[in-house]
Parts: C-alpha cells; sequence; structure tokens
C-alpha cells in the first residue's frame, strides 16, 4: 500500500486493484510481537445526483479532504431526466438505460464526462463508474437501437418469495432438491432471469448481448475511469462475473464493486470471489449497523459483515441512493472510518459528507491512522472499544452518558492523544492496560507517526446543506488520539 500522506496520479487503476490484497494482509493478523501494520486506508464517496460540471467544480475539494475515489451515476443514455424526479434522487437517474453506445446523457456530455475524470485525476481522486448490465429501461424493445424483444428475458417479474429459501415452501424445491443449494434464495432463476421492478432484463448468455456490454464498458474504461460499480448485481448469475464481467475489467486494469443486495455473508462472499474477483457493498455488516446505530446493541458490532472475515473485498457504507442511514449517523460513520474495509461515504446532498467537520475528521483518521487487525477490547450495550492492532485505539458509545473503563492495549507506557481534545491524554500502563473515557458518541486512540499535519481544531457542530423538508440529524462527539 502506497504511503497514505502521498498523492500520485501514476498507476491509479493499478492501486484500487490492490486495496483487497493489502487490506486482507493487513487484516490475516499482526502478532504483539510484530510491528504495527501500515496505517492508512482508502475512502471513496458517492457524488450523485449533480451533473458533470457540477461535481467537476468540487473536485479540488473531494481531493483535499483525502478522498481517494468518486463514485458517480451511469452515464449512457437514458429514459429519465431531470423532468421526470419529483424530489431530489426521486427516481435516482441512470438506472433505465436506453442506448449504451451514446454517452450524452441528462449529466452532460460525454466530453464533459472526459473533463470531470481528468479534473480528479488532477487532484489526486480515482472515478468509479456506476454500470447498468442487468436490464434497460421500462420500455417496449423497440426503444432500444442495439437488443431486440428476444435479447430479453421477458418472464415476468420477481415475486418477493423467490428471495427467501423457506424449507416449508414447496416453490424452492424441484424434485424434492432445493433450487438453490445454499438454502439462501428460494428461486434463483426467477431473481436471476426476471424483470426487475418493470425493468427488461437482458439474456447475458447470449454471445450478442455479452458483446454490447463489453463495448459498453471497454468504452467507460476508454475514457480513463478507473473502476466500475456494478449494479443490480445479485440479479445477474455469479458465472457471469467469474466468465465475463469481471474478466473484462480486469484486462482493463479497472477496480469493481458489486452491489450484491443481500445481508447474507456467504451469498456475499460468492460473487466477491467470482473470477478474477471484486469488491461487494458490505450490506451484512449495513444491517447489523441499522440496528445497533439506532440505540440497539453495541456489541452486535464484534464480528458483524464482511469487514470481520473478509476485510479485503469489503466496501462498508452507511447510506445510499437505496438505503437510509440509522439515526445516529455520525457515530455510525465513526465506526466505519475506523474498522478495516474500503468505505463508501454517500449523502442526499454533498455538503452533508464534505462540509460535515466531524466527518472530515474520520476521513483523515483513516485516510492517516487506521490499519492493521482489529482485537476487540470490550463490549457491551451502549459501548465497543476496539484496536487496529498497533495503530489506532476506537471506543463508541451509543448512551446517554460518559463511560470511563480500563482496557487492554499493544502499547506499554506510551501516552495516547485525544485528537477532537475532548479528553487529556492518558499514558497505558507497563501491562499494556489504559483507563479511557468515552463521550456519548465515540473516541480512537493510536500510536504516534509522521503523517503530516492533522486537520485543525474544528466545532463539534454540523454545517449542512439540506433542504427544508430533511430533517437534522442528531450529531456526536469523538475523540481521536494518539501517543505522543
Amino acid at each position: 500500500m502506497a504511503d497514505p500522506g502521498q498523492r500520485s496520479d501514476t498507476s491509479r487503476r493499478g492501486f484500487l486493484k490492490g486495496i483487497g490484497g493489502a487490506a486482507a494482509a493487513a487484516a490475516a493478523g499482526v502478532s504483539l510481537t510484530q510491528p504495527a501494520a501500515a496505517a492508512g486506508e482508502q475512502v471513496a464517496l458517492q457524488y450523485f445526483h449533480e451533473d458533470w460540471q457540477t461535481i467537476t467544480n468540487d473536485l479540488d475539494r473531494v481531493g483535499s479532504l483525502g478522498f481517494d475515489a468518486v463514485w458517480i451515476q451511469q452515464p449512457a443514455e437514458s429514459i429519465l431526466d431531470w423532468s421526470d424526479q419529483s424530489g431530489r434522487n426521486d427516481p435516482p437517474l441512470g438506472y433505465q438505460p436506453v442506448d449504451y453506445r451514446n454517452f450524452d446523457s441528462s449529466f452532460g456530455t460525454e466530453s464533459e464526462l472526459e473533463t470531470l475524470i481528468d479534473t480528479a485525476h488532477g487532484n489526486g481522486v480515482d472515478v468509479i463508474v456506476d454500470t447498468v448490465m442487468n436490464h434497460m429501461a421500462n420500455a417496449d424493445a423497440s426503444t432500444f437501437p442495439q437488443f431486440d424483444d428476444s435479447n430479453f428475458h421477458n418472464e415476468g417479474g420477481i415475486e418477493q418469495w423467490a428471495y427467501r429459501f423457506n424449507p416449508d415452501d414447496d416453490r424452492c424445491f424441484v424434485g424434492g432438491e432445493p433450487k438453490d443449494p445454499d438454502r439462501i434464495e428460494c428461486d434463483p432463476d426467477m431473481i436471476e432471469d426476471s424483470t426487475l421492478l418493470g425493468l427488461r432484463d437482458l439474456d447475458q448468455d447470449q454471445e450478442y448481448v455479452r458483446q454490447q456490454l463489453k463495448n459498453y464498458v471497454d468504452k467507460i474504461a476508454s475514457l480513463g475511469a478507473d473502476g466500475y460499480r456494478f449494479d443490480a448485481a445479485k440479479h445477474m448469475a455469479e458465472s457471469f462475473f467469474a466468465d465475463y464481467a469481471n474478466q473484462w475489467a480486469e484486462a482493463n486494469g479497472m477496480f469493481r464493486v458489486g452491489e450484491v443486495y443481500s445481508g447474507n455473508r456467504e451469498y456475499l462472499r460468492g460473487y466477491a470471489n467470482a473470477g478474477p474477483g471484486m469488491h461487494v457493498f458490505d450490506f451484512s455488516l449495513y444491517y447489523t449497523m441499522q440496528n445497533v446505530f439506532s440505540g440497539g446493541d453495541m456489541s452486535d458490532l464484534e464480528g458483524a459483515g464482511l469487514i470481520a472475515t473478509d476485510p479485503g473485498v469489503s466496501m462498508p457504507f452507511v447510506e445510499n441512493h437505496d438505503v437510509a442511514a440509522p439515526s445516529q449517523y455520525e457515530l455510525a460513520h465513526a465506526f466505519v472510518l475506523s474498522s478495516p474495509g474500503y468505505p463508501m461515504l454517500y449523502n442526499l446532498y454533498p455538503d452533508e459528507i464534505l462540509a460535515n467537520d466531524a466527518i472530515a475528521n474520520a476521513v483523515w483518521v483513516k485516510r492517516n491512522l487506521a490499519g492493521g487487525a482489529v482485537r476487540w477490547r470490550y463490549t457491551d450495550n451502549d459501548l465497543a472499544v476496539y484496536e487496529r492492532e498497533g495503530n489506532l485505539l476506537a471506543g463508541l458509545n451509543n448512551g446517554g452518558s460518559d463511560r470511563t473503563l480500563t482496557v487492554q492495549t499493544s502499547w506499554t507506557g506510551q501516552e495516547l492523544e485525544d485528537y477532537a481534545g475532548n479528553r487529556p491524554n492518558v499514558t497505558t500502563g507497563g501491562d499494556g492496560s489504559v483507563e479511557i473515557t468515552v463521550p456519548a458518541g465515540g473516541g480512537c486512540s493510536t500510536r504516534r507517526r509522521d503523517r503530516g499535519p492533522r486537520p485543525t481544531a474544528r466545532s463539534r457542530r454540523c454545517h449542512r446543506s439540506r433542504s427544508a423538508s430533511r430533517p437534522r440529524r442528531p450529531t456526536a462527539s469523538r475523540c481521536t488520539s494518539r501517543a505522543t
């Protein structure tokens, strides 16, 4: 992994491709007799709901805050435009493609997209482009200049019962055997070959269809982009990614992440390991965080999600354009920005992330201080304390009052500095123990390393751009520390 204090415009695609291996190696285990794993991990931003020019104009800010990549919406011609929205992200644009060859879209022209990518690279930021390969728009087949009716499955819609295996449901079996040998889904063929929300389902088993999809992703790569996000990945067979989509990405030197919309960790792992592999969004972790950071049991975080078993392929997230954030919004961000994995941050309005000082500080911590295996030091209903071994001690408290306790660490006789300025510094004992106080909110500590200047002291207040109808989320205090 490159020095987190340095940003380079060279080998961006190779660097993004290497995230998984580096993170997995770091998470494989570092004993106390070995030096600490390298600190500093990547963070990406989902920058949606704006045209290419608006995003381009904001990329200097994105880069200066330390984001390594931005994920932008699908660029090809779509049947919907801004006039079809009844509100921001209602519906999201780009997910009803019409022509994969035409990159003049509601977001801007193909030339403006190239300028966005070039500007991002000039600010040390990579560009991950959404790709929609499962389906076309909800329209008659004659709408699509590349396809006719024979190129679609045309098998009707997906029934809700198909998504979850039920041993008492005969529809989950054929000839006495489960349709899904893993007993996760009831009817995998229906999920992969039927119409999703009325959108025409492409038949990826056809060579002609695959060639059109390959031309599409190749064009994205030719514009200089650095990665793909595979929309609706669970509605396409793992074999399509193993034999084709991940192979195309590998050949183009592209990072890739799949939207595998499932809380089942084994199911996510299957797609992550398809062919040359890909990252997947950590829905398993998301569902746990939804409960925990809505005043739930903090001990449920221990061992949750792909970040616990396969951090090298996990992209944790607090919310995205499809699913909402938990009520303890900043505390959830503090967790994903001090844990393993390659987090993707999102808000309906960019300033809710980019102008949020508490989250900006947590991004800096992730980019400069996070690293190493996770060692859980303490959990109960309100409190979770964990160490990124040899680098960072994090405490998160979703209760209503401060908590003081003694925990073990990897350090002996080290002074730990509070990054947020909430508490005095503390010193670990000769046995590695230390007494810490975690305010209602969260905290982190780490050994001192020369990683450049950290953020200046910031107000704990959130400054966000929001519509009048969008409720204000509660803030959370946070402390982060390092040894002096």
